[in-house]
């Protein structure tokens, strides 16, 4: 019996990624890191800043988000995001600009909790990237 199921990650462009012998996805959720397996619970849930891990019988695939919509159902996972990055095509000189903005937008005060919260976990993120 295969321990195999499907992911599916899409963004405004394109379907971004559609793979189907996936045997984990492992995603930076609010109510915090969150693994997949087959036969996980019907799970609907919010992405925070961080990195989707995606495991297969052969390899490991990293993708930086920011944002997104996770929903898992029937063995089908689909991740809806506004912004994802394969990790290995983020030089540092990319994740350097994206930590300035972080930084800055983190810099003003007219921002709220929640996304002061937000952006703080895009700059712990970038950190670990860079």
């Amino acid at each position: 019996m295969s321990e195999q199921f499907k992911v599916e990650i899409i963004n405004p462009e394109k379907s971004f990624l559609l793979k189907e012998n996936v045997t984990e996805v492992v995603i930076p959720a609010f109510e915090g890191e969150m693994g997949i397996l087959k036969d996980h619970i019907s799970i609907i849930s919010f992405l925070k800043p961080g990195v989707i891990k995606v495991f297969s019988k052969s390899d490991e695939e990293n993708y930086y988000v920011e944002d997104g919509i996770v929903e898992f159902k029937n063995n089908n996972l689909s991740i809806l995001t506004s912004s994802i990055f394969n990790v290995k095509d983020l030089d540092s000189t990319k994740i350097d600009e994206m930590l300035k903005k972080a930084e800055n937008d983190s810099n003003n005060s007219k921002i709220d909790d929640q996304n002061k919260y937000l952006i703080d976990q895009k700059i712990d993120t970038l950190k670990t990237l860079n």
